[in-house]
């Protein structure tokens, strides 16, 4: 196969990780504060409004964990990111890829190559350092597992056999670490193959100022600035 048609197959994959990422972010970000801020939760409290506060708060929990894995999945149809990571091995695919880049930006005959390739080879070692985190035998490979299970047997399919007594659930700091890594294995692909200049970890800040506005207005009905807040009778 023709390092062009190799690309053009890099490049789709990675918009769509890129997408996905963003859809990632997004409802993580939003997540967050109805997961760990007191005052929120307090604000909801036990009232009616709290099953809706909840489901919300599953719902959102739920297409974070779809959306992150969909980066990771290895199926044909999938954005695959252990099969990116195998073709950047490829030492020929990456000269290659330097190549391209240096023509696009008018350098190929300018001397400065080997520094285009000493750039772009520092992320390239990124990403698959990532990769190989969650890879078996990799520092976060147990924990892919569980959120891999999760995802399988909880969210995107039902067992009809219980196997909660079986399943470790990942925790929080476990998500939330592959959540950061899956934010910049992403922000590392998409400078090394678009030359596409996208922090994906500001895109997390931005989405998490604008939950932060859009919280501070949640409250249940028995908490006072609620349109239909009630003051108990006798106080």
């Amino acid at each position: 196969m023709s390092f062009e048609s190799d690309f053009e197959k890099m490049t789709t994959a990675v918009k769509a990780a890129e997408d996905e990422i963003v859809m990632a972010a997004m409802f993580h970000e939003t997540w967050k504060p109805a997961a760990f801020d007191e005052d929120l939760r307090a604000r909801i409290g036990t009232s009616y409004a709290a099953h809706s506060f909840n489901i919300v708060r599953i719902a959102l929990r739920r297409e974070m964990i779809l959306a992150l894995m969909r980066v990771w999945d290895r199926s044909k149809e999938a954005v695959r990111m252990t099969a990116i990571a195998e073709k950047l091995k490829d030492e020929r695919f990456f000269q290659d890829l330097v190549a391209k880049r240096a023509v696009r930006l008018g350098m190929a005959a300018s001397g400065v190559e080997a520094l285009l390739t000493e750039a772009l080879d520092q992320k390239r070692q990124a990403v698959l350092s990532l990769v190989r985190k969650y890879a078996e035998g990799g520092p976060g490979h147990v924990a892919f597992k569980k959120i891999k299970a999760l995802r399988d047997e909880r969210l995107a399919h039902r067992q009809a056999v219980d196997a909660s007594a079986a399943r470790d659930d990942p925790d929080d700091k476990e998500v939330e670490a592959f959540y950061v890594d899956s934010l910049s294995v992403v922000t590392f692909l998409l400078s090394l193959v678009l030359a596409k200049a996208f922090d994906l970890n500001e895109a997390g800040d931005v989405y998490r100022h604008h939950a932060k506005f859009f919280w501070a207005g949640a409250r249940g009905e028995r908490t006072e600035g609620h349109p239909n807040y009630r003051k108990p009778t006798g106080e």
